[in-house]
């Protein structure tokens, strides 16, 4: 053969080569366009999944193909190369929709907009309920084991400090992994906040010097009624009485002192035995708060409803009876609380 021959056949050999790459090309294209845009293959609720710290896009790619999520990790691998999302990649916890295609599953991968977990602390639980609460969460991570309140407030930084009212009632949201000593830290720093605020806000003459003052008679006010349009005058009547001397006599104040001994029944004997939490025998306010009020109670002992009532008592309906003089406070104790329907009352105040 020429070499002439040998040279044409040697160009038809590199021209079908050509064109059969060019073709394989052209189908690897069309396949990686159409991957691009198909929808993720997950179930019609969705699909949680756990991006773990270290994985690469290589990693991420293959362990979705074992899921049946996609049909071609190389694909993926790809796409993360051409978009920049390949050393981007944040951990944590994604929820996939069918929605998604692997170019926004990408973006979801590299925006950080992982799941979201919700703790509620409820107005008025006290801090050992709302450590009952932290300890049952499957969502967090657990850390502080069964440390006591001391240490635990000073694994938290604040050494010295009685944990109860200091963590501020809500719904917390917050990604999988965070520690328990995290989210009380959050829920404090939140408590400090709202606190320091409607102390700069508050109304002036108020009858205690300190915002902690404040948060203590706050939590009293939380634990003794639900109804948030009450909770300024009741926080009048407190207010009234720590300008008058006088003691102020509630008995969430007492049930706190009674710790794990309270059966669901206040006594006699329980409100003539000293404690510093009996306001039945001490002057002022407890040394702690008894609960973790919410910003109502809050802002209910900044801006008092005073209008000279003294005492209260409760309707039986989930409100109260507000009275300026101790005789018909009696009167109204003997309405509501011993029975006696026929007592007439006045019309005292808008609650009434």
């Amino acid at each position: 053969m020429s070499d002439n021959a040998k040279t044409g056949r040697l160009a038809s050999i590199l021209s079908v080569a050509v064109v059969a790459l060019l073709v394989i090309a052209a189908v690897l294209l069309g396949r990686y366009q159409t991957f691009r845009d198909a929808r993720l293959t997950v179930p019609d609720s969705g699909l949680v999944y756990v991006l773990k710290e270290g994985s690469s896009l290589r990693h991420l790619a293959h362990d979705l193909r074992r899921q049946g999520v996609i049909c071609c990790p190389r694909f993926l691998v790809w796409l993360g190369r051409e978009t920049g999302s390949a050393h981007r990649l944040q951990t944590g916890e994604y929820q996939l929709t069918p929605d998604m295609t692997p170019a926004s599953l990408l973006d979801t991968l590299t925006s950080g907009e992982v799941i979201q977990h919700a703790l509620v602390i409820i107005e008025g639980q006290t801090f050992r309920e709302l450590l009952q609460t932290v300890r049952q969460s499957e969502d967090l991570q657990m850390t502080l084991g069964e440390l006591n309140a001391n240490d635990i407030m000073a694994r938290l930084g604040h050494a010295g400090e009685s944990p109860e009212g200091r963590f501020l009632p809500d719904t917390y949201y917050f990604p999988s992994g965070m520690t328990d000593a995290a989210f009380l830290q959050r829920a404090y720093h939140a408590m400090a906040e709202v606190l320091a605020g409607a102390w700069d806000g508050r109304e002036k003459g108020l009858p205690f010097k300190t915002p902690y003052a404040a948060l203590i008679l706050a939590s009293i006010v939380e634990k003794e009624t639900g109804q948030v349009d009450e909770r300024p005058l009741i926080a009048g009547v407190f207010i009234q009485r720590l300008r008058k001397g006088m003691r102020l006599q509630t008995d969430p104040t007492v049930i706190y002192g009674l710790g794990e001994d309270f059966d669901g029944n206040i006594r006699r004997r329980d409100l003539l035995a000293d404690s510093p939490y009996n306001t039945y025998t001490r002057n002022g306010l407890p040394p702690t708060p008894i609960a973790m009020p919410g910003r109502d109670a809050i802002d209910a002992v900044m801006h008092p409803q005073e209008e000279g009532y003294l005492y209260f008592v409760a309707r039986g309906d989930g409100s109260h009876y507000f009275s300026r003089t101790l005789k018909e406070h009696n009167q109204a104790v003997k309405k509501y609380q011993l029975g006696q329907s026929h007592i007439k009352l006045p019309n005292a105040g808008p609650s009434q």
